[in-house]
């Protein structure tokens, strides 16, 4: 039987489509000299299908194809275990491919599916639509899969259809439910440009667990559940690095468009071309045997066919060229006109003029580097879930979700949330609102969701308060400091003070908190705690109000207060995360609605990432500029508050520091390395890490999904107190970094958010420390966990304390803490990004998720 192909073309209100190729043509044309371009999907018609297939079976010069394919065939289980989190295939299950093309690669794909799809799954349970432009190719290449040994083993698993339209209307069809609506007869598919909607994620929270907290709001839940979340999973098959067609600002609207359900199970695959060697990608897109001149061409006859002429560009006046721009990373395909010519508009005789020399834009090609796949990806609200490449390291595939929550890029003064607003924002000034709601989705999200109420009155770790205390602190932290701010009353019940924090309205009294209640009833309900987190929440936000009002004027302390309340609530989630994993596997919940990590899988492609050339790098002599100019004492009078960047009291003032020439390692210590120390030359000398446990099967690493074997981990940095890494250090003959030596490697070596740095949730976990490469930029990622160094948290020269919050740092001068650098996988992009921040933890402290490299003294 032929294959069924639907058609998604979207027809305007005058039943014409609204995708008019003449029009997007003449309107390319019509463009000033140098500017002048055909629409690129004029190459990717029936004949220009079949060429672009010439290319990649013999053209070797087109690297793209073969390694795009080497990593479906050699990855494709592992590809669609990651789909679905490791679990079996759910009834009713969609995959569609955008631009699919002859489906040589996909094959792999469909065959990996049918695979996993088990014995007791449903007949057909996935089914596979394929959405491209000509509906005779599809026809074709859907046929020829049928057809094939593969399509054989296909059948009962995964039907595969056709979708006929473009990328948008495809989009448009699964955004209005054409793909579930299917099943009713009376569906009409067409949509008209009335009943358009703009093209958006659809944002779907995911449904919570009558366990967590959530269950006992009445009110101020962020999460709530939606019918979306009843629907089958949606796979999204993007290959052929075809997102490199749009313009970069293009390619992030358009990854918000893919109708992809925020913690729903829904993924993308997407292909990516590296920003490879400029030879390399000059070459492929025009290679030795003219197989791309010949695709290219014909996007020229197909120009002339929409407008009603094959023949209407002469192409003995054209010639091909193509160019490749290392610094903006992009390929560009024109025709170069060979002399002066004028081409005539068949249907209007609307006359375009050529001059000689004059370029013709017909395709770009957008490469990507580390920085602008993972820039591309946050500005996209996506999460890479795993990463594969081939052997050369030319192209990658990636699988990514829409997470229930997620942090942006550091803003900058012209970001969009600062527009329509009286405020401006740097990336470490006032907090805007919407880094507020950010930070509140992912406090929800832990209090609600990842805490069972069996879990609230209970100390996960002896040194800390029992889960309920955080819940209530935070809003009762804002609350007196918003009050003192207005000179307000305070907003808390009694109950608060008694119950909560009884002195947190006076900081001399902070550390440590005074005596908590020690029965369970004495504390303030969860649903009380809920009812007056959002009364203060509410009440901030008519800060907001009255600032963007002109009703109260924003000064230096009004921002330090916000900017204050907002980091010291970011602390306390990964407080409570690092308290929460040691109960993970036996209370704790699993970040629900993250796809959850395919280990094995995850294992195999870490286990591939090269080792460095060598594992130290000399750095030094040199003079290192630590901390910032951000002195409380100058709020009163300064009145420069909208492009301010603030700090806590220790990073202040900025201070040079000389350095002696060093060794220092390429990576922290890791999870492997050290548990050959503890069980070799350290026996005896150092701690069991508190970040791991043992079993019957031997020691595991613990995670927020439970303890995995450290054979998975062996490549993580190891979470462990300083005392035990600076016996390990002295150990094997070096020390651990001072904090201007570490300081020193993060400037020239160390990857920030941007860079695919494991924090602000990238990750749920620690990943293998990278050292980066040229493709890199020489910068790397250390894991995702803070560092130890061996520097002792001290005032320095020109410290003035907080007149907000005295006993920040002043409590913690007792000579017993280090400083700690960096940020862990929970720690929010501005802080980890900000490079003056400094914490600290007690030497002996075993909880905090951090690690350390180990330094060598050089011999002058």
């Amino acid at each position: 039987m032929p294959a069924e192909i639907i058609d998604v073309h979207s027809l305007s209100a005058e039943g014409f489509p609204i995708a008019d190729i003449p029009t997007q043509i003449m309107n390319g044309l019509s463009r000033p000299f140098g500017h002048k371009q055909l629409p690129t999907m004029l190459l990717y018609d029936e004949q220009g299908l079949q060429l672009y297939d010439d290319i990649t079976t013999a053209a070797p010069e087109y690297y793209l194809f073969a390694a795009e394919e080497e990593i479906l065939k050699n990855n494709a289980h592992h590809i669609v275990q990651a789909m679905h989190r490791g679990a079996q295939i759910s009834p009713d299950e969609v995959i569609v491919e955008l631009g699919a093309g002859s489906l040589r690669k996909t094959s792999h794909i469909l065959l990996g599916l049918s695979h996993f799809v088990g014995k007791e799954a449903p007949s057909s349970a996935i089914t596979y639509y394929a959405l491209d432009l000509d509906k005779h190719e599809l026809e074709r290449t859907l046929g020829d899969i049928s057809r094939s040994e593969v399509g054989k083993k296909l059948v009962g698993k995964v039907k595969t259809k056709g979708m006929w339209g473009t990328y948008e209307d495809g989009l448009r069809f699964i955004e209005h439910g054409g793909l579930f609506a299917r099943r009713l007869p009376s569906v009409d598919y067409q949509f008209s440009s009335r009943e358009r909607s703009p093209i958006s994620p659809i944002s779907s929270a995911s449904s919570t667990s009558n366990a967590s907290l959530t269950s006992m709001s009445e009110s101020g839940s962020s999460m709530p559940s939606t019918p979306e979340g009843s629907k089958p999973p949606l796979h999204v098959v993007f290959l052929g690095s075809s997102l490199g067609n749009f313009s970069r600002t293009d390619a992030v609207s358009f990854l918000l468009s893919l109708p992809l359900r925020a913690g729903s199970g829904d993924t993308l695959l997407i292909g990516l071309d590296h920003d490879n060697d400029a030879a390399l990608i000059e070459e492929a897109y025009n290679d030795s045997q003219g197989y791309t001149r010949r695709f290219i061409f014909n996007g020229l006859r197909a120009a002339g066919r929409n407008l009603g002429d094959e023949n209407l560009f002469d192409e003995s006046k054209w010639e091909y060229v193509n160019t490749y721009n290392s610094d903006e990373r992009c390929h560009e395909a024109f025709f170069r006109s060979k002399c002066p010519q004028i081409i005539r508009e068949p249907r209007t005789g609307k006359v375009i003029r050529f001059s000689k020399g004059e370029l013709l834009k017909i395709e770009e090609s957008i490469k990507f580097s580390d920085v602008d796949a993972y820039s591309l990806f946050t500005a996209s609200n996506l999460r890479p879930v795993q990463r594969w490449t081939d052997k050369k390291s030319q192209y990658s595939l990636w699988l990514l979700e829409r997470p229930p929550f997620s942090f942006p890029l550091l803003v900058s003064p012209s970001h969009p949330s600062t527009k329509g607003t009286r405020l401006s924002y740097s990336p470490f000034g006032v907090p805007s609102r919407e880094e507020w709601n950010e930070l509140w989705s992912c406090w929800d999200f832990i209090t609600r969701q990842m805490i069972p109420s069996s879990m609230l009155y209970q100390k996960p770790i002896d040194l800390r308060h029992i889960c309920l205390f955080y819940l209530g602190h935070i809003p009762t932290f804002l609350d007196i400091h918003l009050s003192k701010l207005l000179q307000q009353p305070h907003t808390e019940p009694e109950s608060f003070k008694r119950g909560i924090d009884p002195d947190v309205d006076d900081p001399t009294e902070c550390h440590p908190h005074s005596e908590v209640p020690i029965k369970d009833e004495d504390w303030p309900s969860p649903i009380n705690i809920v009812k007056f987190q959002a009364s203060v929440r509410a009440r901030l936000m008519r800060l907001y109000d009255d600032i963007d009002s002109g009703r109260i004027t924003l000064t230096r302390k009004i921002g330090r207060v916000l900017f204050m309340t907002l980091e010291h609530e970011a602390m306390h989630a990964e407080t409570l995360l690092y308290m929460l994993i040691q109960r993970a596997g036996s209370g704790t919940i699993p970040p629900p609605g993250f796809v959850a990590p395919p280990w094995e899988s995850l294992a195999v492609t870490w286990q591939e990432i090269p080792a460095p050339a060598s594992s130290t790098v000399t750095l030094g002599p040199a003079t290192v500029s630590l901390g910032h100019m951000d002195f409380e004492s100058d709020d009163e009078t300064n009145s420069d508050v909208e492009t301010h960047e603030f700090g806590w009291d220790n990073e202040t003032p900025r201070r040079d520091v000389y350095v002696n020439q060093f060794r220092i390692e390429w990576r922290p210590v890791t999870n492997g390395e050290f548990h050959q120390f503890f069980f070799g030359e350290g026996k005896g000398k150092v701690e069991f890490p508190a970040s791991w446990v043992e079993d019957d099967e031997g020691i595991k690493v613990r995670t927020l999904y439970g303890p995995i074997s450290i054979d998975i981990a062996r490549n993580w940095p190891i979470v462990t107190s300083y005392n035990n890494l600076s016996t390990y250090a002295m150990v094997k003959g070096g020390r651990l970094p001072t904090e201007s030596e570490l300081a020193l490697f993060y400037d020239k070596y160390e990857a920030g958010y941007e860079g695919g740095a494991n924090v602000g949730f990238r990750n749920w976990h620690p990943v293998p420390a990278t050292t980066g490469g040229e493709r890199a930029g020489g910068k790397g990622i250390n894991g995702g966990v803070w560092e130890w160094t061996s520097t002792v948290f001290d005032a320095v020269d020109g410290f003035e304390p907080s007149k907000l919050y005295p006993g920040y740092s002043m409590d913690f001068f007792d000579g017993k803490h280090q400083v700690v650098l960096g940020g862990s996988y929970a720690t929010i992009p501005r802080i980890a990004g900000r490079r003056s921040f400094r914490n600290w933890y007690q030497r002996n402290y075993p909880y905090t998720w951090a690690g350390a490299r180990v330094v060598y003294d050089v011999s002058v």
